[in-house]
């Protein structure tokens, strides 16, 4: 085994300083088998660091050696313990991960890094310590490095080791220092640096410039700084929540990388390649291979290096610095490197694990009660429906004493107590913890919000009788970026004084905002015909011809536990027009009515719920008004009354073909009822309904995802007028 290293093939799993530019597109040959991202894209971004001089004269390596060449590794015996925060920076989606998927994925590392994984005693036998001579030891090893999460942030506040940050940049991951400074400067517990010597920081993203994990490895270039970090993909956090068994060793190799491992392959280039044969990891114990990216147990790519003592060494596929998945070791050698690593004072590594970085970060595996935190399953109920409560104390806690006004019961002293409440209003929750010597109390004030009786057939809302609208009454804004937000209008409507108004011109970034309604009851239709129909009029125009920006309609069947998007409408289907200034609608002509009958069978419940989501992108303002929900076939609708027929015009329809939904969009010249029906190409009625048209513009969206693949005919029929258009059913 060779033993020189070439500082030109040194393995960088990925710098976080990365331009837009240098964003790698997906490469196949550098994942492993089965996936869309590349497991480590350190080798081609390494290359571009190489060129800093900077970073190439702070780089370990030659430390390393010379500790290798005298004898001098770090002798077994010692327990190293690192300081860990993990930093989710999320954008309110899946990627935001349960605080048990973390402490799932600090686990797996602790157990990995300990030789505490069971599978290590099944590795094969080339590997498994039998063949042992001089100092080739090609068995498992315990690495004597334990990470420990840090309860004390950098101003000394008491926090769980985990930090929070609201911020679309989390898939936006082609420059990762632009990721840590959102962290720095919105996190929820502390805004400032998280220094690199005094923390180990991971930050959980949902993009991370196409990798599935990168980090860099030790060197003063970036040792103080918070960018001297691990960055991984959620889906490859643990092995629960959106992981699995199969992602749950990306940390473990990653912080092979932070402590100054390679690739086993070395660091010149992909997995598979037969020049890393001629390059080296600088491992003694981990004979030269190529790489691969599935679980090749009978790979021997590099035969004329691979004969030790007399023996035939097959690739160490098992080895945690592979791509394979059956992953389950660290050789002798490479814990060698990482344990002269840990010492080193390079890349301030030989802080973490003093006692008085422990003691200043909270690390040191002693427990205290500092923050009494709770949580629940949902603060939005119909009368009558149970909330369950989450304690969520840090980081000890033996006692719990809980305060439901108006709930029953109203008191607890369970750690996770179901509460029920039968009355509407807005409630308060208090939970007072204790860990026998301290306690602390915490309490939410308009928590919980019991939601009134729900409102009968036919509904309308003019938003006329409203000076806000988060109110008991009808309505709650959910504002999750804390900027501008739905609210009431009185400078423009459809009809009526007022509308509902989301200031989204001049807000930067990616926005999601949401207005979600009270309760109606849906429970007589089937007996009243069967058929409703859920209207609304909006207004919108684009900032550029480029926006894309989203209106989403959700329904629940059960007050809003579970939602389904019934809606959608982006870009130039929301509209084509542009405004390049702050827009306001003038004229009946500048809304849209959309018209949805697919509000199934299945929500025809007593406590049926919609929710309108705008999510905004540098656009324009968005308006909402005259929402109606009606049985199908109304004679006398209080929002749009009939009129007399006359030409059907702008009649399109989009997609088309299509898979799923079909929007039919055409113009009416008066209120009056419009008749929409679909049939085959043998002329049989497949379905029909009616609606409300508007005057001026109206979108209607059928359900086809029933109907088989073929070529059907959608006819609207206006009076006496129809116009038909032939569609595509994918």
């Amino acid at each position: 085994m060779k033993s020189f290293i070439n500082k030109l093939g040194i393995v960088l799993l990925l710098s976080p300083i990365v331009s837009n530019a240098q964003k790698s597109t997906f490469d196949a040959t550098n994942a492993r088998d089965g996936e869309t991202v590349e497991y480590c894209i350190q080798h081609k971004k390494h290359n571009a660091l190489m060129n800093n001089p900077a970073y190439v004269q702070t780089l370990i390596e030659d430390e390393i050696i010379r500790q290798k060449e005298s004898n001098g590794v770090v002798p077994k015996g010692t327990i190293y313990k690192i300081p860990v925060v993990f930093h989710v920076l999320h954008n309110n989606g899946i990627e935001n991960i349960s605080d048990e998927q973390i402490y799932d994925a600090l686990e797996i590392m602790n157990r990995d890094y300990r030789l505490l994984n069971n599978d290590a005693n099944n590795v094969q036998a080339d590997f498994d310590g039998v063949v042992t001579q001089g100092t080739f030891e090609p068995q498992p090893s315990d690495v004597e490095i334990e990470f420990v999460l840090a309860t004390k942030a950098p101003n000394g506040t008491c926090f769980k080791g985990i930090t929070r940050t609201a911020n679309s940049l989390s898939y936006n991951g082609a420059n990762g220092d632009n990721q840590v400074d959102a962290i720095v400067a919105g996190n929820d517990v502390f805004n400032g640096q998280w220094p690199g010597n005094k923390y180990m920081n991971v930050f959980i993203c949902g993009e991370i410039g196409g990798a599935a994990g990168y980090t860099t490895k030790p060197s003063n270039w970036s040792g103080t700084s918070m960018y001297n970090g691990i960055w991984v993909l959620h889906n490859y956090v643990g092995s629960i929540g959106t992981s699995s068994v199969g992602t749950s060793r990306t940390l473990t190799h990653e912080a092979g990388h932070w402590l100054n491992l390679d690739h086993t392959w070395g660091g010149n280039n992909n997995p598979g390649n037969t020049t890393s044969c001629s390059s080296d990891d600088a491992v003694q114990d981990t004979p030269n291979c190529i790489g691969v990216t599935s679980c090749a147990l009978n790979s021997n790519t590099c035969t004329s290096d691979n004969n030790y003592y007399g023996f035939a060494i097959r690739d160490n596929v098992e080895n945690y610095m592979d791509y394979s998945y059956c992953s389950k070791m660290f050789t002798q050698g490479q814990v060698n490197r990482m344990r002269a690593a840990i010492v080193s004072s390079v890349g301030g590594r030989s802080n973490l694990w003093t006692s008085a970085n422990l003691n200043a970060t909270g690390a040191t595996g002693v427990l205290a009660l500092c923050k009494a935190e709770f949580t629940s399953n949902k603060t939005s109920v119909c009368v009558g429906d149970q909330v369950e409560f989450y304690d969520d104390t840090y980081n000890a806690v033996s006692g719990w004493s809980w305060s439901f006004p108006s709930g029953t019961p109203a008191t607890s002293s369970s750690q996770n107590p179901v509460v029920t409440y039968n009355t509407p209003g807005v409630y308060e929750v208090t939970l007072t913890a204790t860990s026998g010597s301290n306690s602390d109390t915490e309490t939410k004030t308009g928590y919980i919000r019991v939601l009134p009786a729900a409102t009968g057939l036919p509904f309308f809302e003019g938003f006329e009788n409203y000076t806000t609208l988060n109110n008991l009454t009808n309505w709650e804004v959910y504002n999750p970026n804390n900027n501008n937000a739905f609210t009431i209008t009185n400078t423009t409507s459809h009809s009526g004084a007022q509308c509902v108004k989301l200031t989204n011109y001049g807000q930067s970034g990616a926005n999601s905002d949401e207005l979600i309604a009270s309760a109606v009851d849906l429970s007589d239709v089937a007996s009243d015909g069967g058929v409703v129909t859920l209207s609304f009029r909006y207004a919108y125009r684009k900032r550029a011809s480029s926006n894309i920006e989203w209106l989403k309609v959700f329904i629940t069947n059960d007050c809003g536990s579970s939602w389904v998007q019934r809606k959608t409408l982006s870009g130039s289907q929301l509209s084509s027009q542009v405004a390049t200034t702050a827009w306001t609608p003038s004229s009946a002509s500048d809304w849209t009515t959309v018209h949805m009958v697919n509000v199934t069978s299945d929500y025809w419940v007593d406590n049926f719920r919609y929710k309108f989501e705008f999510e905004g992108n540098n656009g324009n303002n968005f308006y909402l008004d005259d929402i109606n929900i009606y049985l199908g076939s109304p004679s006398n609708d209080i929002v749009l009354g009939l009129g007399e027929a006359g030409e059907i015009a702008d009649l399109s329809v989009f997609p088309n073909p299509t898979d799923e939904d079909l929007n039919v969009t055409f113009s009416s010249p008066v209120a009056q009822q419009a008749t929409l029906t679909v049939r085959d190409i043998a002329g049989k009625l497949l379905q029909q309904n009616t609606v409300n048209a508007a005057s001026g513009s109206n979108l209607v969206m059928l359900g086809m995802d029933s109907l088989a693949a073929g070529t059907y005919f959608v006819t609207v029929n206006l009076g006496e007028n129809q116009k038909t258009l032939q569609v595509t059913v994918k």
